[in-house]
């Protein structure tokens, strides 16, 4: 079969394409990029004028909570939300029950994912069960199609044992991310210690948790001279830890989500659980940071940490497990809140969301070169739509940005 897509913004960072072209496509592979590329009466044509046309989005964090957690949402439910919101394919966090940290439970995810609507890579965990203590046989994880791992919903609390996971996912090849929590000093925090938690009477989560156990990462990192990636940075202080460390020559990499660059603790004052996610939404000095270190380079990528919760688990604001839904929105968010006010380019986009996950992660994509896959993200820049978190695919709504209006 030969698909043409035709008149597109065509922006591809690793070929150095950004300007109008037509895109051929036979039997699943990109055969051609270029202008007003010939066709017959056997090609299906889509006119892609006024749209813009990316490698697929990879979103290198979310929660499909499959197995054992499926009132949530499940392998199925996931892609079908990351199909919507242009995301081709995602790497699963390993805090299901059980956890991911046996072969046997890669294997359920990948047989399962087979008919997915998204590619599908396993994150496994740090530990055994999820517990801090033991680690798991990252080499069996790794021939189980792993393509990372961690802990993430909790840190690895004892730094020798961080130290070791460093370098024993450096030997397997496996992209190695730290959820950076100190849980002592959390000490049952639910909200941004600051300003509004303290006119709430709230107990807040100290900033010096995430700042602490991001320089501890990071310093266990550079002395083995091995990769770090730092999951969901909300806070000033971790982009300036990663940018001069970055500096130094330290590997390492860092991703951050949406609501980290366009919301702030104010939200927390409707006491609505939906505002409630881990790290917490910060202030607008933290917003402004995370927006800087995304335009000069420091933050490598954009995800979503994909956190579905149900109804009932986030009816009550004080007992309700954090986490927040963004497959669906992650793109429309990124376009409303960087692209179309010019604080990034097309090509920093396709960079922060297709390339540079895939190249943490070590997966193929990210790239329209021939011969490669066909997979693409088709957007409009300018089409409105108001989130209504009853129409989004996946199993649960609880999604922060419910209501907004986004391109």
């Amino acid at each position: 079969m030969e698909l043409c897509l035709t008149n597109g913004h065509v922006v591809d960072s690793v070929n150095r394409i950004d300007e109008i072209l037509d895109v051929r496509i036979i039997n699943g592979k990109i055969a051609e990029v270029g202008r007003s590329l010939p066709m017959d009466e056997n090609t299906l044509c889509i006119d892609c004028s006024g749209l813009t046309v990316i490698p697929g989005i990879c979103d290198m964090h979310i929660h499909m909570r499959d197995p054992g957690q499926t009132e949530k949402e499940d392998i199925f439910t996931a892609s079908e939300a990351a199909a919507a919101g242009g995301v081709t394919a995602v790497a699963c966090m390993p805090n299901t029950t059980p956890p991911v940290d046996s072969p046997e439970t890669v294997k359920y995810i990948l047989d399962k994912a087979k008919n997915a609507k998204t590619k599908v890579y396993p994150i496994g965990s740090i530990t055994k069960g999820l517990s801090g203590a033991e680690l798991t046989d990252f080499a069996e994880l790794r021939s189980a199609g792993c393509v990372g791992v961690s802990d993430d919903g909790r840190p690895v609390k004892n730094a020798n044992t961080m130290k070791s996971a460093i370098k024993n996912a450096a030997l397997e090849r496996l992209a190695i991310i730290s959820h950076c929590e100190d849980l002592d000093i959390i000490d049952g925090g639910i909200m941004n210690m600051g300003a509004v938690s303290d006119v709430l009477g709230i107990k807040g989560m100290a900033r010096s948790s995430e700042n602490y156990i991001t320089a501890r990462e990071i310093f266990l990192a550079e002395e083995q001279g091995l990769p770090i990636h730092i999951a969901h940075v909300s806070t000033k202080e971790a982009v300036d830890i990663i940018r001069h460390t970055k500096k130094l020559g330290v590997k390492v990499t860092c991703e951050t989500a949406p609501h980290y660059f366009t919301l702030t603790e104010d939200k927390l004052f409707a006491k609505d659980a939906d505002y409630r996610m881990n790290p917490p939404l910060r202030e607008q000095a933290d917003v402004d940071a995370i927006i800087e270190g995304i335009c000069d380079g420091t933050i490598d990528c954009i995800v979503t940490d994909h956190a579905p919760h149900t109804k009932e688990q986030k009816s009550d604001f004080y007992t309700a497990p954090n986490g927040v839904i963004g497959l669906e929105t992650s793109l429309a968010v990124t376009v409303t809140a960087l692209l179309n006010t010019g604080k990034i380019s097309h090509v920093r986009l396709v960079e922060l969301m297709c390339v540079n996950p895939r190249r943490i992660l070590g997966i193929k994509g990210g790239d329209l070169s021939i011969g490669s896959d066909a997979d693409i993200t088709i957007f409009s820049e300018t089409e409105q739509w108001t989130v209504d978190p009853e129409k989004l695919r996946s199993k649960s709504k609880n999604t922060c940005f419910k209501g907004m209006k986004l391109n």
